[in-house]
């Protein structure tokens, strides 16, 4: 189970984090290449928003590739790392969805209805690997 989470780890991780330094990067380029949404059919405040969680995100989503790399070693490091990835990751998915609520509720333009859609299976993917990731780290910690 291990070694198939570390997998997902890694290539889900690879997804996101590249996606996430490409808009923190080129925003245009991120646009075109479908990782963020037209501006035509964003409120400037999203895309403003969406830039700057970007910039955090390519700080900080490489740890869950790294924790999936440590998972197929079977490093004594990759429950700790694990632990750390899985809860930036869990945290990101739920931010996302509260920043969309909120700025959705405002009538704030946060893309297509396709858009949104594709949002919310991202986010509730990146939830669910962070949970299985957490509770992998929580069980061999445990014993």
């Amino acid at each position: 189970m291990r070694n198939i989470l570390g997998v997902v780890c890694i290539l889900f991780g690879a997804l996101g984090w590249i996606g996430q330094l490409i808009s923190a990067v080129n925003y245009a380029l991120a646009q075109r290449l479908g990782l963020q949404e037209k501006s035509e059919g964003t409120d400037p405040l999203f895309r403003t928003a969406e830039r700057n969680a970007a910039r955090w995100d390519s700080l900080v989503l490489w740890t869950l590739i790294l924790a999936g790399v440590l998972m197929l070693l079977d490093s004594r490091w990759w429950p700790p790392v694990a632990l750390v990835a899985g809860g930036i990751y869990l945290d990101g998915a739920g931010r996302e969805v509260a920043k969309v609520w909120s700025l959705k509720s405002q009538g704030i333009r946060i893309g297509t209805p396709g858009a949104q859609r594709v949002q919310k299976v991202f986010f509730t993917m990146m939830a669910a690997i962070a949970l299985g990731v957490l509770a992998c780290a929580f069980r061999r910690l445990a014993g």
